[in-house]
């Protein structure tokens, strides 16, 4: 499909088509490494994202706008804060959604973190039970895994089974894990940093494209979270939840449940386990998906989306005018 620019301008037969079309919506929400400073001023025009942002402010007692607008970079990538802030965006962007009246989602899917958020919008969890739960579940990871001990890496142009033989093979009794498998060719590699270093190099000399180190200090879906899992899981014990409205398709199983216990468990183990975005997007074409949304400040999931399954049409709401745009298209 084309983008959504090029279906607007579309002329004669192919507008007719579109007319007609059945217009089936999945909503997708990032995780961490989207954030970036004054990401939410490009929707100052709905009073509802400063709102949202004011009620998670008040429900962790930390000024979430100010660190969004003003806060240095350190502040904003520091995990204890850009998970909250992650969770507050996508709720912030789908509530002004919905302000417009626009066509709810049929399904939902969340990198990472997003899966959170997902939830949130589901309602399995409430936005105030949601957001100190991913306050508590970005402490147990950075103390599961002190700053400087873990890494992660993207590697570009291997198939995923060269991938996980490298991280076998570059190990070396260590952790190394391939973790996210982000599209076709990108694969996320995490474990024990000097491991991860090993890792990028074994993948430069068998042809990868590009290893790249990426900014995390906690090495996100690999077994050094496993302590922090199981703090998370007494931690979900305490937390109220309900069935989903809209299923969740979560990351660990590419799967979704509406038993909370399951739910729980698929949350626990997306700390150790990988991130299955490529069937994540496959699975939702195999449901006749038509458009899949990225709802939130930034385009990083629309990315990796388009080059997934390019019979979906990969969409992101990321500032106001895309936010109209879109809920005129998908009607």
């Amino acid at each position: 499909m084309a983008s959504l620019g090029v279906q607007l301008c579309c002329v004669g037969d192919a507008c007719k088509v579109l007319s007609i079309m059945t217009i089936k919506v999945a909503f997708v929400f990032p995780g961490q490494g989207s954030q970036s400073r004054d990401m939410m001023s490009k929707y100052v025009d709905f009073p509802v994202v400063r709102d949202t942002f004011t009620e998670a402010s008040d429900i962790l007692q930390q000024d979430l706008w100010r660190l969004v607008a003003e806060g240095s970079d350190a502040e904003l990538n520091a995990t204890i804060n850009t998970q909250p802030i992650m969770l507050a965006a996508g709720v912030a962007v789908y509530r002004a959604w919905q302000s417009l009246g626009a066509k709810s989602p049929t399904l939902l899917a969340g990198h990472s973190l997003g899966e959170y958020t997902a939830l949130v919008i589901s309602g399995v969890l409430k936005f105030s039970d949601a957001l100190p739960l991913v306050r508590y579940r970005a402490k147990c990871m950075q103390e599961a895994v002190p700053e400087g001990v873990g890494g992660m890496a993207a590697i570009l142009g291997l198939d995923d089974e060269s991938v996980r033989n490298l991280c076998i093979e570059a190990a070396q009794g260590e952790i190394l894990e391939a973790v996210n498998f982000n599209t076709p060719g990108q694969v996320v590699i995490a474990g024990n940093r000097a491991a991860v270093e090993r890792g990028m190099e074994l993948a430069k000399a068998r042809g990868a494209k590009r290893a790249l180190m990426l900014p995390m200090s906690v090495p996100s879906h690999c077994s050094l979270l496993r302590s922090a899992a199981e703090m998370l899981r007494i931690r979900l014990e305490e937390v109220s939840m309900q069935a989903p409205s809209i299923p969740v398709v979560h990351n660990v199983d590419v799967a979704s449940y509406t038993d909370v216990a399951a739910i729980k468990d698929a949350l626990v183990r997306q700390l150790y386990l990988p991130v299955r975005w490529v069937e994540t997007i496959q699975y939702f074409g195999k449901e006749s998906v038509t458009h899949n949304v990225e709802c939130a400040p930034g385009r990083v999931l629309v990315g990796l989306n388009k080059r997934i399954d390019t019979n979906q049409e990969a969409l992101a709401l990321s500032d106001s005018a895309a936010l109209r745009l879109a809920a005129e298209v998908l009607v």
